[in-house]
């Protein structure tokens, strides 16, 4: 009979749980360890409030340096870049400036101010652990980094023996093994609950405008932005997206945000994933497919 073990700890500025079945108890506590180190790995390296991380060490080095990064710092922006590109820069990872700007995150030690009409194009890697930035810029990878985490995780526990797993990184999760798991979508009020969906070998990530939306200069501002013009988007709605992945999964609902519908279908198809959108009123918008 398996073993079932629950556990959790802060971490990517939210709180990490798992939950799993393994064959054996110190195979459950050895995959755990396992699950938390990758866990802790990808926080280290694009964290940007860590002063030794990856980004923060791009930020800090004069433009056109190339500057070595973590591989797993490089697979996460090449995924960034290539969302950028298939999103016509809806997606940009170069957003950092306006979340600075309205409070979001703090200043970085940086010899240079992002510059306003820098974006995704300005990045560029070279190899599996290289980057350079052509023109300042400032990058945060807040939207999709913690869905890679929960990937990595779900990874190690995988090859550390557990047979059913499910981790949830502040409502970024994904489900591993054969049972379904019911998880419930979060509501527009970001609080609410607004249905559920049963997961197995899939990844659900969900994103409210609510969580983080304050009034400013008399306008509303959040954390989602269009990365085109920088306007704030999905302020009065969420996104929930089920897709293969973790970070694909916690991409998307930022992109469902800000991509026009047609454009985010195109996207979602091409990952096979699918959205369902909710209003502050309740109303539902489902577009996509999952694979």
């Amino acid at each position: 009979m398996n073993v079932r073990l629950q556990r959790a700890r802060p971490w990517l500025g939210t709180l990490v749980e798992m939950r799993i079945e393994a064959p054996a108890a110190e195979c459950a506590q050895r995959a755990i360890e396992a699950a938390f180190a990758e866990i802790e790995a990808v926080h280290r390296c694009m964290s940007f409030h860590e002063p030794g991380s990856d980004l923060s060490r791009l930020h800090a080095a004069p433009v056109g340096t190339v500057v070595a990064i973590d591989a797993r710092t490089a697979a996460v922006l090449r995924c960034a870049l290539d969302l950028a590109e298939r999103t016509q820069g809806c997606f940009d990872p170069g957003i950092a400036r306006e979340l600075v700007a309205n409070g979001f995150l703090p200043k970085p030690r940086s010899p240079f101010v992002s510059d306003a009409h820098a974006n995704w194009r300005d990045v560029e890697l070279i190899g599996d652990d290289r980057v350079r930035l052509h023109r300042p810029l400032w990058l945060d990878l807040g939207g999709i980094a913690k869905g890679y985490a929960v990937d990595c995780a779900i990874a190690a526990l995988r090859a550390q023996g557990a047979t059913q797993a499910l981790v949830n990184a502040g409502g970024d999760l994904r489900v591993a093994g054969p049972r379904e798991e019911v998880v419930h979508l979060r509501g527009a009020d970001g609080a609410g609950i607004a249905g559920a969906v049963a997961l197995r070998d899939a990844a659900l990530a969900s994103s409210a405008g609510a969580a983080t939306r304050r009034r400013h200069d008399g306008r509303w501002i959040g954390v989602h932005l269009d990365g085109r013009d920088r306007s704030a988007v999905g302020l009065f709605a969420a996104a929930s997206v089920v897709a293969p992945t973790c970070m694909i999964a916690d991409a998307l609902t930022k992109i469902a945000f800000a991509a026009p519908p047609a454009l985010t279908r195109n996207v979602l198809a091409g990952y096979g994933a699918q959205v369902v959108i909710h209003g502050e009123r309740g109303d539902l918008r489902a577009q996509g497919r999952a694979a």
